[in-house]
């Protein structure tokens, strides 16, 4: 909890914070990286960087964070906080680490604002630091004490053993731990991070969701290859596509995420688009596995049935269920494709039954325009669930 006379700098100071936090932002990643060029090669997402997106995630959380400690002063926002933990503890970060990043964020923040970061300035903002900062660092302790590692040491060696062209642009490889030992349990829905070492000597990580079954004796992550041209924008799932193949190790992290199945005999809605199916597999395997009997919606959305990465798959886990039924729209569909499920996902016609949990994945305009349509049917804000791939520019929007 914020105190009272820190809430009311907070309260007075935010406007102006709040108008310059994409100018912190920049300027602290510049600093950070100046300090320690190691963290932009081998723990930041250099494709990120480049396209600003970490920049714009980094201050919508500060600033919703803030906001939050003067709005609802006895509550906490813990969706927002574990979310970032959960891809913080994919990544190994230290709580050491954050004590860095105070150095360089409160440096930008008093050469942005000036003579305006008066020293009771500088102490309420801190005060919101520390308490996001301490809030992050105690889950993400948690994160690392049930999967059993130290904190920060979260990488094992992981063998590939199979490689599958799921499409053009996809490809999905079969992995388990090469020392041999169990791979660690993980809940449907949830990620894994990869590590790969790029040619210029930088160890760049991304995070690919686990598309099997939690009960499957091996794992499999699918990668959609990203056409980054000259940026860094798919320079690991490129690298992937290009030198990964049976026999060949991965540095792979404890699986972590927020986005993740319940047990609950609860009607589903599960949408997807793009490579956004991949947690849905998951999710829909563990269902079948498990003897899930309610009413399942599957929805996805793609360009067309061969962009569409484990169509049958998506098809046939769904088949499995007793009560499930799967809608699949297409930008360019094939001949014999329903002409009512062409173009962009459209939930007009979907009756959604009461008390549905619903989960997205997939591109944010995608996410918002389904979530929008789950709203008008009445299905409450806290049952719709999603999961974004990269920075979260949903919740810097927020």
């Amino acid at each position: 909890m914020l105190s009272e006379t820190s809430t009311a700098t907070v309260r007075a100071t935010l406007p102006a914070v709040g108008a310059a936090v994409g100018d912190i932002a920049d300027l602290f990643y510049r600093k950070l990286f100046d300090a320690h060029p190691e963290l932009l090669s081998d723990l930041f997402n250099r494709g990120n960087q480049a396209s600003g997106t970490q920049r714009q995630a980094l201050a919508g959380s500060i600033a919703a964070f803030a906001t939050h400690l003067v709005e609802h002063p006895d509550t906490r926002p813990d969706v927002m906080l574990s979310r970032i933990a959960h891809k913080h503890a994919s990544l190994g970060v230290t709580a050491a680490q954050y004590k860095v990043v105070h150095t360089h964020l409160f440096a930008a923040i008093a050469e942005v604002l000036g003579d305006a970061v008066t020293p009771e300035v500088a102490a309420a903002w801190d005060e919101v630091y520390w308490l996001m900062a301490n809030a992050l660092v105690a889950i993400e302790e948690r994160l690392y004490a049930q999967q059993g590692v130290v904190a920060g040491d979260v990488w094992r060696a992981w063998e590939v053993t199979g490689r599958t062209e799921e499409t053009e642009d996809v490809v999905t490889f079969r992995i388990r731990p090469a020392d041999g030992e169990p791979a660690p349990a993980f809940r449907p829905g949830q990620y894994v991070s990869v590590q790969v070492e790029l040619p210029d000597g930088a160890r760049q990580i991304r995070q690919y969701s686990l598309s099997s079954a939690p009960g499957s004796p091996l794992r499999s992550i699918t990668v959609k290859k990203v056409r980054g041209g000259l940026s860094p924008d798919g320079e690991v799932s490129q690298y992937l596509h290009a030198h990964t193949h049976p026999g060949d190790r991965l540095r792979v992290s404890a699986p972590y995420g927020d986005l993740v199945l319940d047990d609950i005999d609860a009607p589903l809605f599960l949408a997807s688009a793009g490579i956004g199916c991949t947690p849905m597999l998951s999710m829909l395997d563990h269902l079948a596995s498990t003897g899930h009997r309610s009413p399942v919606t599957v929805v996805h959305g793609d360009r067309s049935p061969a962009d569409h990465a484990l169509r049958s798959e998506h098809a046939l886990l769904t088949g499995r269920l007793p009560d499930a039924a799967a809608h699949f729209w297409y930008e360019k569909p094939g001949p014999d494709h329903a002409t009512d499920r062409t173009g962009l996902v459209d939930l007009t016609d979907l009756t959604v039954p009461s008390g549905t949990r619903a989960y997205l994945c997939g591109p944010l305009p995608f996410m918002r325009t389904v979530r929008a349509q789950l709203l008008a049917k009445g299905l409450p804000a806290a049952d719709i669930h999603y999961e974004v791939f990269g920075p979260d520019l949903w919740l810097a929007e927020a």
